[in-house]
């Protein structure tokens, strides 16, 4: 036998956790699945299924970000201001909460495979459909459809990743693909740079929708369903035999499944299950802290290198800034993700919020235009521990929630932190206009203190491994 399987003998019903229970008389073999998928190998067919998860999320990070990039040309040939161009930016970032909600029940009910794949392809056909628009209000119309799309592919490849991976790598698999969202914002830039100056923005956007439709191509007949999904489905247990062979983990024909570690957490299935079987706490401190550090990320994202030219430095110094907040949110969050597989959630996060906070109200004491580098090096800690609790979140909401209600539990969180990302445009403008580089400081240093709370609340942190 090619992998570790757990079995047990067992007779009588076999509980499957999601389609009806099967009786049978005598004395049958059932596959533990949770065992097999969490304490086996990690196989290059895993690996490559979360490579295809991770490129879906490069061009949802891509597609994100391209309209940046367009708006100053449009500017240029439309001739009208960049205050006409924030319904676009309002209208992809409600887009992308819906999405985020309703992905993540569609992945839940229908399976992950097809949310991902429908998420790419509507993202790319809405995309792809901004090179044929004739004004601002087609533009916005079609970035809130294709944020559905973007706002679905996130959370269900995140889902997906978690359902292919062992346990023991699960939170490092999760980090990396979660950072091909910034990954992607670098090849949008790229790439636009080229296109852009020879092309224009239309074939800018054709290109950007392109390449997922290629994509979603490819992932139609290279991404299989998740495993975990296929167990609930006594019907496609045929097929799931037939994926666990290709993983390296042989099992007989004719096998029952049941997943004895998440079988009584599954006692409720849907939205409302996040508020049953003792998880209501934990869904409001997660909902909470997702809206609060996506604030605090989307506010650096937005604001900060207008806070930085506010108080006197260059435009060059400003993006500089924002460089080096990105830079350390990289490499915080995969140090984080170390640090959680071996030592469990809690402490680690809980210590990144301080980190977070005292780290901005440090740079309060700073005078930004005499102490450049104190400056830089602060906004790099900053970045470091912020993106460290964000991405390590997506990890964390793997673990709470069972898989009959995961890519649920992790959408609605994400769709919570979109709320976020929008009241960030508002809030960080007034601060800044009220108080300057003060007042924006705290506030950043604030939410973390919000978010250090919620997560203390958190009852079901991933565990330290002994």
């Amino acid at each position: 036998m090619a992998g570790s399987i757990a079995s047990a003998s067992l007779g009588g019903t076999v509980p499957t956790g999601r389609d009806d229970e099967i009786d049978r008389s005598g004395t049958s073999t059932a596959v533990d699945i949770g065992a097999v998928l969490d304490d086996g190998p990690f196989t290059t067919f895993q690996k490559v299924i979360v490579l295809l998860a991770a490129l879906a999320v490069i061009f949802d990070g891509c597609d994100t970000q391209m309209i940046g990039f367009a708006i100053p040309v449009l500017i240029k040939e439309w001739h009208i201001t960049r205050n006409a161009f924030a319904p676009i930016v309002a209208a992809g970032l409600v887009g992308m909460g819906i999405g985020s909600a309703c992905a993540g029940l569609f992945a839940d009910r229908f399976g992950r495979r097809r949310a991902v794949i429908g998420s790419v392809l509507v993202f790319g056909i809405a995309t792809g459909a901004i090179g044929f628009a004739p004004n601002v209000t087609v533009i916005a119309l079609l970035r809130f459809v294709a944020g559905l799309g973007i706002g679905g592919a996130v959370p269900t490849s995140a889902t997906l990743t978690a359902e292919y991976t062992p346990l023991r790598f699960r939170t490092i698999a999760i980090t990396i693909t979660i950072l091909c969202i910034p990954l992607g914002g670098m090849f949008a830039g790229l790439f636009s740079s080229v296109i852009l100056g020879a092309h224009g923005w239309r074939v800018l956007f054709f290109t950007g929708g392109a390449l997922p439709l290629i994509l979603a191509v490819v992932l139609l007949f290279a991404l299989p369903e998740s495993p975990r999904f296929l167990s609930r489905h006594r019907h496609r247990w045929g097929e799931l035999t037939k994926l666990l062979g290709r993983m390296a983990r042989d099992v007989p024909d004719g096998a029952t499944f049941v997943d004895i570690r998440e079988q009584g957490a599954e006692r409720h299935l849907g939205f409302t299950a996040l508020f049953k079987d003792g998880r209501a706490s934990d869904t409001v401190a997660i909902w909470c802290a997702f809206f609060m550090c996506l604030l605090a990320v989307y506010a650096a994202f937005s604001w900060l290198p207008t806070m930085l030219t506010n108080e006197g430095l260059s435009v060059q110094r400003a993006g500089y800034g924002l460089t080096l907040y990105n830079l350390g949110g990289a490499l915080g969050a995969l140090a984080c993700a170390v640090i959680i597989a071996r030592f469990g959630s809690r402490v680690p996060l809980i210590l990144c919020c301080v980190g977070a906070a005292v780290s901005v109200w440090l740079l309060i004491t700073v005078n930004v235009a005499q102490h450049i580098t104190m400056t830089m090096i602060g906004l790099f800690a900053h970045g470091l521990f912020v993106n460290a609790v964000q991405v390590a979140m997506v990890a964390l909401c793997a673990h709470v929630y069972p898989t009959g209600v995961r890519a649920t539990g992790t959408a609605s969180a994400f769709s919570f932190g979109r709320i976020g990302s929008i009241v960030s445009a508002f809030a960080g403008a007034a601060v800044i206009t009220a108080g300057g580089a003060p007042s924006y400081l705290v506030m950043l240093g604030g939410v973390m203190v919000i978010v250090l709370i919620a997560l203390s609340v958190v009852r079901r942190h991933i565990p330290r491994v002994n």
